[in-house]
C-alpha cells in the first residue's frame, strides 16, 4: 500500500540563481551600507506594457511564508505569491555603457523584468527599486 507524503510550501533545491557579477554587487552594496545579516529580496512589482516586473529590497526582515535561497554568500528572499514567476529565475547585474548598470531577472515564466526597448532614455534597467517602462508609449519586450 502506498502512502501519500505530505509536502510542505517551503522548498529546499535552488529555485533563484545569481550571477557572479550579481552577487558581487549585491555583496558591494551591503559592505558599502554596512548592512549585515540583510538579505536580497525579489518579488513582484506589478504589471507593465511587457508583462509582469520584478522589484528588489535589501530586507533584514524573514517571513514565516518566504521562501529562502543561498547564492554564495547571498541570501535571496521571495514570498509566496511571487515565487511562481521566479521558478527557475536568474539574477544579473549589467552595465551597459549606453543603458547604465543594474539588475536584470531572467525568468523562464511568462514574467518578464524590464528588458523594454523603447524609443526613449527614460526607460531603465531594474535596480534595487523595480523596473517599469517610463516611455509612456508602446514598445517591445527583449527577453
Amino acid at each position: 500500500m502506498l502512502q501519500e507524503i505530505e509536502t510542505t510550501s517551503n522548498v529546499t533545491t535552488e529555485q533563484v540563481s545569481m550571477s557572479d557579477s550579481a552577487i558581487d554587487a549585491v555583496r558591494n552594496i551591503f559592505q558599502q551600507r554596512n548592512l549585515e545579516g540583510y538579505s536580497l529580496r525579489v518579488y513582484v512589482a506589478g504589471g507593465g506594457c511587457c508583462g509582469v516586473n520584478f522589484g528588489m529590497a535589501l530586507d533584514n526582515n524573514i517571513r514565516e511564508n518566504d521562501f529562502t535561497f543561498q547564492s554564495q554568500d547571498i541570501k535571496v528572499v521571495v514570498d509566496d505569491q511571487s515565487i511562481a514567476y521566479l521558478y527557475g529565475a536568474k539574477i544579473d547585474f549589467i552595465n551597459d555603457p549606453v543603458r547604465g548598470a543594474g539588475f536584470i531577472v531572467d525568468s523562464p515564466s511568462n514574467a518578464k523584468s524590464g528588458g523594454c526597448s523603447c524609443g526613449s532614455n527614460s526607460h531603465e534597467h531594474a535596480d534595487s527599486e523595480g523596473s517599469s517602462c517610463a516611455c509612456g508609449g508602446s514598445c517591445s519586450c527583449n527577453n
